[in-house]
């Protein structure tokens, strides 16, 4: 993204993005995006400034051609302000978010278990005879002693 100067004409500054568009292109790099998003004001005032044409420029290029065109918006007089952000780094960081949403589902959209749906209780085994006096003879046992 790069800010050029107010009183800048639409032609000129057309011309301005096709400049760059075409350092990206001729270094190798691919522009897959322009977009100019029109005069804004600055947060603060750049070299007697009070607002700017914003141009935003997203490319695939290599580091070196990136320098190059930084070093280029650095010495150009019409651009008054600019900033690079690398993007895969902002892209591993979104996956990684989404990986860990996906991982942790939360318990809400989880499918519910109903009472009337679910299986009937284990069966009960009857109780037999010797297994009734199994507990008493084991009170008695301690009765003696």
């Amino acid at each position: 993204m790069f800010i050029v100067r107010p009183d800048v004409e639409e032609a000129e500054l057309d011309k301005i993005v096709e400049t760059f568009s075409g350092y990206v292109t001729g270094g190798g790099g691919v522009v897959k995006q322009t977009e100019k998003m029109g005069r804004r004001r600055l947060a603060y005032t750049v070299n007697r400034f009070n607002d700017g044409f914003y141009i935003l420029l997203i490319v695939d290029a290599p580091a070196s051609l990136i320098s190059e065109v930084e070093r280029r918006l650095r010495v150009n007089e019409q651009v008054i302000k600019f900033l690079t952000v690398r993007m895969d780094e902002e892209d591993k960081r979104v996956a990684k978010i989404k990986k860990h949403r996906d991982a942790h589902v939360k318990r809400s959209a989880q499918p519910s278990i109903d009472a009337s749906a679910a299986p009937d209780a284990a069966p009960v085994a009857p109780i037999t005879p010797e297994a009734q006096a199994a507990p008493e003879a084991a009170e008695t046992v301690t009765a003696q002693a």
